[in-house]
């Protein structure tokens, strides 16, 4: 499947891009939100699991609304458990750890930045995880995920579509990436990606990319490295990538990166 294979579908605020697959639809929910935010929905026989959720009022009504003729099976509530609002009566699955970080850890921690950021336009309840997971494959709604736990919460292998899930890749914008390790683990992940030949990479912060874009991303975290190892500093690093990168968008990651780097 070619990432820009799809059909538009312009709502309100946000914008679907669906990918046909045969059997299998993906419906790739881009929000236009304060912090770009994206939703997936993987469609079956009339039947619909959701990755991830919208956290703005405005997108968690709009969302609503074009799944109204769907069967939602399920949410898997991964990196982004804000959004409690959202379909509140359909079975939300989670890892522990998933479930953890948005209820304690850092994406609790997060949850409350973007709700004194934001307002009452956020939506800082925590959605309530009535499925615990573990690692391995799991059915939802007649579609096979396989579940990969990660630090924070967890990764989502399609298989009928030959697509996987992730938080974040991003060719052409910054991302958060705490320090040489952290770029290390990622690059490591990416080259992964690439050994099983995924036609799709999906994020909460982008539209579909594809292998190339993955390839893209490992030559960006290896410069991010060598340009952090000749700076002296957390302010000299940020305005060397800038130099480098000047297109790219994301600067508010681009500070947390800097601020990993150089703690």
């Amino acid at each position: 499947m070619n990432k820009n294979t799809f059909t538009a579908v312009k709502l309100g605020k946000g914008e679907i891009k669906v990918y046909d697959f045969g059997g299998v639809r993906l419906h790739a929910y881009k929000t236009n939100d304060f912090i770009d935010n994206e939703v997936f929905i993987v469609e079956k026989d009339g039947k619909a699991v959701v990755i991830e959720s919208p956290c703005f009022f405005d997108n968690i009504g709009e969302l609503t609304d074009y799944l109204k003729d769907f069967e939602v099976e399920g949410i898997l509530v991964a990196y982004h458990g804000a959004g409690g609002e959202f379909l509140p009566d359909v079975p939300k699955y989670a890892t522990r750890n998933a479930a953890d970080y948005s209820e304690n850890g850092g994406g609790k921690a997060l949850i409350d930045s973007f709700a004194g950021a934001f307002g009452d336009i956020f939506d800082k309840s925590v959605h309530r995880i009535t499925n615990i997971i573990g690692e391995g494959k799991i059915t939802v709604g007649g579609i096979d995920f396989v579940i990969k736990q990660t630090g924070e919460a967890f990764d989502v292998e399609i298989p009928e579509i030959n697509a996987v899930y992730t938080h974040m890749l991003g060719h052409d914008c910054h991302s958060i990436v705490a320090g040489a390790d952290h770029a290390d683990a990622v690059i490591a992940q990416l080259k992964d990606y690439i050994a099983k030949g995924y036609d799709l990479i999906l994020t909460s912060h982008y539209t579909p990319e594809d292998l190339k874009d993955a390839q893209t991303k490992i030559r960006y975290l290896e410069n991010l490295k060598a340009i952090a190892s000749k700076c002296g500093n957390a302010d000299e690093f940020k305005t060397e990538v800038q130099k480098q990168y000047p297109n790219y968008s994301g600067e508010n990651y681009l500070d947390m990166t800097a601020g990993f780097f150089f703690a």
